[in-house]
């Protein structure tokens, strides 16, 4: 939660812990003046950056992985003050930006390699061809809230190896993060091509204007805002946005199995990942065994504020909008007919909401039309696998799902037919961790994607194509000044001849004959 309203400059934004109220620290609300001026100096800085080469991009960005290690626990403790995470959740964010750091250090030279494409043509074949990758000078990242340290880390590595700087932008409800993960940059002495600059809206718009690449992850409603401006500036930018992800039960699934990842995909972070589990679809025949399955699971889950012990597995929402959002959601699903097996309110406490499992619902529901981003599991009974694909195809986002049977065959044919970005078949989340695959959604959830392989490199870099003569060349080439009949059917006969098929090449084109 914020004290800012974000339509006017303050000189500080208040982060609070959502599960007590208390202030755990402040930040500056940076004006446009402050952002531009950061770019400016990440613009000076990049150049040198740029010409270390991958190599030695790669010596900085191991040190910082070492740095990351180091301070697991510094930074557990940072996201935990600003979010009330379960130490577990909190914990995992420092290594997970470990591992996402080195893998992009230590396969940045091979990502940035010059590609070399085969000429597609005799006619071309003396020029040698090249497509180099030069970066943009300048990304900017702009993260949400839900995983304040580990948000930011899936897409910085990226665009420092490739050669760029970054100007990070953290949501104002937990910018600690982000501004400890910049601080951990500057203590190991890396070059200046990192910079944080924290504020309300304000401050990310100047984000968009000022920066040469813009790569957002949040709600689709901003998402659409900042689509609009970078194309009034004709400046490129990756969106991840909402998610309403479906999970497909089939009657040859280990139930056991797909009650407990469903119950940890849906309440991982008190639901407020992008890749939740917020829907349920359960094949007829085994619904009612899985449905007790899953509440018991769901029932079992602990619930309050953690210190360092580990002592519960779900935490507080973010923020009281949060809280009002899940409630609605519940409040209106039960109004229109929804059964409430467990949970279904707030605790009282801060902005906890108890674990909810929902039944009797329908795509009529805004449980299922829109993203809830909290602890709910709306359980939908399907008469087979066709009705459960219509129904999990039946939404405005296509970010990921879940597929669940025990055959992977029949798995693989279902996610096949899913009008999402990523599917796990008998696990929940597991492309998230998957660094060579693309991470990116579908319809309204996203443009672009976030990471996967080379591809996460080139992004944050612009292609260049350069020819150079394999041959020794002479003063002019064939098609130069000045144009002759004789010069034209001898260019024109070398263009048929490598373009045609048959006796066209020779300039024939019998009747009939294809």
């Amino acid at each position: 939660m914020t004290s800012v309203d974000p339509t006017v400059n303050r000189a500080d934004i208040e982060v609070r812990n959502p599960a007590d109220g208390r202030v755990v620290g402040t930040v500056p609300n940076d004006s446009p003046d402050i952002v531009a001026a950061k770019v400016r100096a990440l613009r000076a800085a990049q150049p040198e950056w740029e010409a270390l080469g991958p190599k030695g991009r790669k010596v900085w960005m191991l040190r910082y992985q070492d740095w990351l290690i180091d301070n697991a626990g510094r930074i557990a403790d940072v996201v935990q003050a600003e979010t009330s995470k379960p130490r577990m959740d909190a914990s995992i964010e420092g290594p997970a930006a470990a591992d996402i750091f080195g893998f992009y250090a230590r396969r940045a030279e091979r990502f940035m390699a010059d590609r070399h494409p085969t000429p597609h043509s005799p006619a071309v074949f003396p020029k040698r061809l090249a497509v180099v990758y030069r970066p943009y000078p300048v990304v900017g990242v702009i993260t949400p809230w839900n995983f304040p340290f580990g948000m930011p880390a899936l897409d910085i590595p990226p665009a420092l190896a490739a050669g760029a700087a970054v100007l990070l932008k953290p949501s104002e409800v937990t910018p600690l993060s982000g501004v400890l993960l910049v601080q951990g940059w500057k203590e190991i002495g890396a070059p200046p091509v990192l910079e944080v600059t924290t504020g309300a809206g304000g401050t990310g718009a100047a984000v968009v204007d000022s920066v040469d690449y813009v790569q957002f992850t949040g709600s689709t409603h901003t998402g659409r805002i900042i689509a609009q401006r970078a194309g009034e500036l004709l400046k490129p930018c990756s969106l991840e946005l909402g998610g309403k992800d479906a999970a497909i039960v089939l009657a040859d699934a280990d139930l056991d199995r797909a009650a407990h990842g469903i119950a940890w995909g849906g309440m991982f972070n008190s639901g407020q990942v992008c890749i939740s589990v917020e829907r349920v679809y359960v094949e007829a025949p085994v619904y009612d065994d899985f449905l007790a399955k899953l509440t018991r699971n769901v029932e079992e889950l602990r619930q309050g504020q953690d210190g360092d012990s580990f002592r519960f597995d779900v935490g507080a929402l973010a923020t009281p909008a949060q809280l009002a959002v899940v409630k609605r959601h519940v409040d209106e699903a039960v109004a229109a007919g929804a059964t409430v097996v467990t949970g279904g309110r707030p605790t009282g406490v801060g902005n906890f909401f108890a674990p909810t499992v929902l039944v009797d619902v329908d795509h009529s529901m805004s449980c299922i039309r829109e993203e809830t981003f909290g602890p709910t599991l709306p359980v939908i009974k399907v008469a087979d696998e066709a009705e459960a694909i219509r129904l999990a195809n039946d939404s405005e986002f296509g970010l990921s799902a879940t597929v669940w049977s025990g055959n992977k065959t029949r798995a693989a044919r279902v996610a096949r037919q899913l009008e999402v970005g990523a599917v796990n078949i008998n696990d929940a989340f597991s492309n998230l961790f998957n660094f060579t695959l693309p991470m990116g959604g579908w319809k309204t959830s996203g443009i672009g994607t976030r990471f996967g392989g080379a591809a996460a490199v080139h992004k944050y870099c612009r292609s260049q194509a350069i020819t150079t003569p394999r041959i020794p060349t002479t003063q002019k080439e064939l098609l130069w000044y000045p144009y002759s009949r004789r010069k034209a059917l001898f260019t024109l006969g070398i263009l048929r001849s490598v373009t045609s098929r048959g006796l066209r090449k020779f300039g024939v084109s019998p009747r009939g004959r294809q």
